[in-house]
């Protein structure tokens, strides 16, 4: 077997109160790709395709800005930690060229030089704020020297002679010359801290913002002030400054939940673009893509897309996605490639998934959740059911959002499933230790069960209902009786195992398969009538499995996999022992939600082979599909 990666859509920027957001777009003329950090990845988003995106996970530690090189052959990108990584733009691989230590805190903004061959990274540390160095040697390259607080942004002007100005938050900014950089002046022209500071791609100008409300232009040789730019000035603190290409125009963003277009020449506001009221509204980040296209971060993590060209004031195009780990997940109707997941920040996305071209993820409005997604699940009716950790059951429309009903529940869901008839079951965790089982139709609590055991996972397939314990390692199979209301025990499986506790089931569509995963990356292949085991010998996952799908329709043949150790395995149920296939790095910072998209269909053609779907997600906030070739 093989796979191809068929598309990534990717989680949005990640955004923090009071902090400007670091954004930037490619180098190369006529991209439509821009950069930026969220947990511990990269991300390239394609603006135009979503699914064409690319992510870059080879921090260990949380990344805080990302900057495209002048050549376009190389990012560098850094951390928390202050660790520096360059790798290779071109290469499918991104291998890494080198990776520098060059401060002892946070990096907050990175700097190329015009030639692709110096950084400049600045952010916080014991001993200097900033560090300038080649990128082939890590040598230093002068000193930038001046601060006494943390810096939150640095740019070199992008020709000669060199200068480069960093902005920090003793509202100090630094005018440096090089090569190598050396101090020249501090200039004062903010009060509170400057946020953000740009070079023009002419370098005859550099543009500073704050959290004072004031826009400085100065020049760029000598860094001398040339105005205030204070023509309809923003109402709250400026996050982010970018400039045009033709380095005539440049705009900002503000706390005040407005971008503004401002003429360089004459400091007169140009355009005004105005976003809804309220905190997640905020812009915090922008960069210029090309010649007429903006892109606004909103606190929500909302990619504002701002036409030039356009004078209604709105954004042309709003880019939705998850800000936070993907937690939970589920298929939309029978037959669609539609794909949900929910989110830890209690938000769920909508994602096409019919081809790398399509829309990408869009955000399911209406009254949500307020805490963590913990399960999802699909109805017989299309109807999208999800579980939080806020202690509420609600429902989703797919093509209108959240339904204004909702069930409060008696304690903390943990999973979910859904019945041929309808009925939900989902698991609540008791403050006492030991789970219930709660059957809920019409929203409303049809009948409830407190196992003796701990109940951990449950799953459903027509009037099947299988539970997982966790205490007793054990799978319990119940059949369920709609119209009585009634669930009968018919079949328990032996003690699984004797390192790992279940955490985890599935059954397939015709109820013959029941699959069990435990926290060891142990799973267990189940007669789904007797509960008997047949195989309990996919022992490739090495840590706690989180998701087990079978393919769908009348005849399963496989079973998709996913663990907290980032990997995807598939299985085959006709030859178990020595037919799997295994999607490595699937799921990067760990899986949490596997399912087959309708291409499974595909499996079982003339000549013995197929494809199947794959979709994944995990704790990078990414949505990954996988073309999965199946013998």
């Amino acid at each position: 077997m093989s796979y191809t990666r068929q598309a990534l859509y990717p989680c949005n920027p990640g955004t923090e109160r009071g902090r400007s957001t670091k954004l930037a777009a490619a180098n190369v003329k006529g991209s439509d790709k821009i950069i930026y950090a969220n947990g511990r990845s990269v991300i390239v988003l394609d603006l135009k395709h979503p699914g064409l995106s690319t992510s870059f996970t080879g921090h260990v530690k949380e990344t805080t800005v990302a900057r495209f090189s002048p050549s376009g052959f190389y990012c560098a990108s850094a951390d928390v930690s202050g660790l520096v990584k360059i790798w290779d733009t071109v290469k499918d691989d991104q291998s890494v060229v080198a990776e520098y230590k060059v401060l002892s805190g946070r990096i907050n903004d990175l700097a190329w030089d015009a030639a692709s061959e110096r950084i400049i990274a600045a952010g916080d540390g014991r001993e200097k704020f900033a560090h300038a160095f080649l990128r082939n040697t890590g040598a230093s390259t002068g000193e930038i020297t001046g601060h006494s607080k943390v810096i939150n942004a640095v740019s070199i002007r992008p020709n000669r002679p060199y200068r480069a100005v960093t902005a920090d938050d003793d509202a100090l900014i630094n005018f440096h010359q090089g090569t190598p950089f050396k101090y020249v002046k501090t200039i004062r022209e903010h009060t509170k801290f400057v946020q953000d500071v740009k070079y023009a791609p002419n370098g005859n100008h550099f543009v500073s913002v704050g959290s004072d409300l004031k826009i400085v232009l100065y020049n760029g040789e000598d860094g001398d002030k040339i105005a205030d730019v204070v023509d309809s000035p923003h109402k709250g603190s400026i996050m982010a400054c970018s400039w045009s290409s033709g380095s005539d125009q440049f705009v900002t963003s503000s706390m005040d939940n407005t971008v503004k277009l401002w003429d360089a020449s004459t400091q007169k506001n140009v355009t005004t673009w105005l976003f809804d009221k309220g905190i997640p509204n905020q812009q915090v980040g922008n960069t210029w893509v090309n010649t007429h296209e903006i892109v606004s971060l909103s606190m929500g993590g909302e990619l504002g897309i701002l036409d030039v060209r356009e004078g209604n004031g709105r954004a042309t195009r709003v880019i939705q996605a998850p800000q936070k780990s993907v937690t939970s997940g589920t298929l939309g109707a029978s037959g669609s490639d539609t794909f949900f997941v929910g989110t830890a920040d209690g938000r769920v996305f909508r994602c096409d998934t019919s081809s790398a071209e399509a829309e990408g993820s869009v955000k399911v409005q209406g009254e949500g959740h307020t805490s963590l997604v913990s399960s999802m699940t699909t109805s017989a009716s299309g109807q999208v059911y999800s579980a939080g950790f806020d202690d509420k059951l609600r429902e989703v429309d797919p093509a209108a959002g959240f339904t204004p009903s909702a069930l409060s529940l008696g304690g903390q869901p943990t999973s979910l499933a859904s019945t041929a008839d309808g009925t939900l079951f989902v698991i609540q965790a008791e403050k006492t230790g030991k789970n219930t089982l709660q059957a809920v139709r019409h929203n409303q609590t049809v009948y409830t069960l407190q196992p003796a055991y701990k109940a951990v996972s449950v799953a459903a397939s027509g009037n099947v209902v299988v539970v997982g314990g966790e205490d007793d390692n054990k799978v319990h199979v119940y059949t369920w009786d709609g119209r009585a209301s009634t669930l009968v025990e018919i079949a328990t499986s032996e003690r699984l195992g004797s390192r790992g506790q279940i955490t985890m089931v599935a059954v397939s569509a015709d109820g013959a398969y029941i699959a069990a995963g435990d926290s060891v990356g142990k799973i267990a292949l189940l007669d789904g009538h007797t509960a008997e085991k047949r195989t309990d010998r996919w022992t490739q996952h090495t840590a706690r499995i989180t998701s087990l799908a079978f393919t769908p329709g009348p005849v399963p043949t496989w079973l998709a996999s996913t663990s907290l150790d980032t990997h995807v395995y598939v299985y085959s149920l006709e030859a178990p022992f020595s037919r799997y296939e295994h999607v490595a790095g699937a799921a990067p910072m760990g899986g949490t939600v596997v399912a087959w998209l309708s291409g499974a269909s595909g499996i079982g053609k003339a000549d013995g082979k197929g494809k199947g779907r794959v979709v994944s997600g995990g704790a990078d906030g990414c949505v990954r599909v996988w073309e999965v070739i199946l013998p």
